[in-house]
């Protein structure tokens, strides 16, 4: 939709315009004119007022951004008085007489309060407005010496004019600018992050500036960076569980195997749909990795049990675990199946929120469900026999008793 609007609005003449996704939850940020903040900050503000703009160029050439702004405003004008100190030493005119002058006339000082039987206002000193619009004006003020004359401030200071920033932006008290964008559409966040990395390091900050992201895109550097660990982790513990459980340390491996199935399959569903790989999807495939590895431990706690129990063999065991367990493992896979199914299809408020969430969960089941009904018990199989294999090779050999004999 983004899409189509921006050429049409582009044609209308007088305003600007800037379109982006409203999200529900927001992950911190600026309130910017895009989807997405980045931010470089200066403790110098000349010299962050002279790389913002080249960074800000640069950024709107990478194909994968668009409507790249900032908020960076430095089409403003302001007026430098400078005093000449000795003549105005001279006249006995202090500079903070001249403040004060300048003051009264365009400080708007409140100097009283008129108080009625409904209302109070307040009484603003200030020149007229036909006196503020002329910045030559400023010279036909007079400043009054200690003797009461008057002198002009024509004859006291230098008026000129120099370009200025409306606003200065700051965070972490220094001095910022932040540069907000939208993802092309074609582009995931991922790629925009690595782009815009590589595009900084080419400009050649100086030292004293740095650059970072905002909001959303700084939740999701950080979290691709905690991502491993947090996979890991949750691997570890799963398998530490799983190995109390079976009492074996081969057994939690066959229910792992799943996993990259169910990863792989949310991959290609949010490829196929051409859906972002965001935040919201990690998310989901973390879920996977409760919800996929359920099928394995249905069959292989059903496997373990029939061979201790009724003394079946490995092959038998877990055919028989196949067969009596493949109602149940369909039936849930289904149930959470077609749970995000109203997820990834859904449409109206928020629904770019919950889409990505859907999505993995519907496309990780599927395919893992059609792969982990068959290759599951291979790897049990496998497994199992390469560990009685091992065994068999640990196990002492016996020598024959010696031979005692008989006088």
């Amino acid at each position: 939709m983004l899409g189509e609007l921006r050429p049409r609005l582009a044609r209308v003449q007088g305003i600007s315009l800037f379109l982006q996704n409203v999200q529900d939850v927001r992950l911190g940020g600026r309130l910017s004119s895009a989807q997405y903040q980045y931010t470089v900050v200066d403790a110098n503000l000349d010299e962050l007022t002279q790389w913002a703009p080249r960074v800000l160029e640069k950024l709107r050439s990478l194909p994968q951004l668009r409507d790249v702004n900032t908020d960076q405003q430095t089409n403003g004008l302001r007026l430098d008085v400078t005093v000449d100190r000795d003549t105005a030493a001279r006249l006995g005119i202090t500079p903070q007489a001249i403040d004060d002058t300048l003051y009264d006339a365009f400080g708007q000082r409140q100097v009283a309060t008129m108080y009625t039987q409904l209302n109070q206002y307040r009484v603003v000193l200030e020149v007229k407005p036909e006196f503020q619009m002329n910045p030559s004006q400023v010279q036909m003020l007079y400043v009054r010496t200690p003797s009461g004359a008057q002198v002009p401030l024509s004859a006291l200071a230098k008026v000129t004019q120099a370009p200025t920033a409306l606003s200065v932006n700051h965070q972490g008290q220094f001095p910022a600018v932040t540069i907000s964008f939208n993802l092309a559409p074609d582009a995931a966040l991922g790629q925009a992050v690595t782009a815009i990395d590589r595009a900084t390091r080419d400009i050649g900050l100086p030292a004293s500036a740095r650059g970072s992201f905002q909001g959303t895109a700084q939740a999701f550097q950080q979290s691709l960076a905690s991502e491993p660990f947090l996979i890991a982790f949750a691997l570890v513990a799963v398998y530490i569980v799983l190995g109390v459980l079976y009492e074996s340390y081969v057994h939690p491996i066959t229910i792992l195997s799943t996993l990259p199935s169910a990863g792989v399959g949310a991959l290609l569903a949010l490829l196929a749909v051409n859906t972002e790989f965001s935040i919201i999807a990690l998310i989901g495939i973390i879920l996977l990795i409760g919800i996929v590895k359920k099928n394995a431990i249905m069959m292989i706690d059903f496997a373990i049990e029939a061979e201790r129990d009724e003394g079946l063999s490995t092959i038998e065991a877990i055919y028989k675990a196949c067969l009596l367990r493949f109602r149940p493992i369909l039936m849930t896979t289904l149930a959470a199946l077609l749970g995000g199914v109203p997820l990834a299809i859904g449409r109206g408020a928020g629904a770019e929120l919950r889409q990505p969430l859907g999505i993995t969960i519907v496309g990780g089941l599927l395919f893992s469900q059609l792969l982990t009904l068959f290759t599951t018990p291979v790897i049990y199989v496998f497994l199992d026999r390469f560990t009685r294999k091992r065994q068999r090779h640990q196990l002492p050999t016996l020598q024959p008793a010696p031979q005692i004999g008989v006088s």
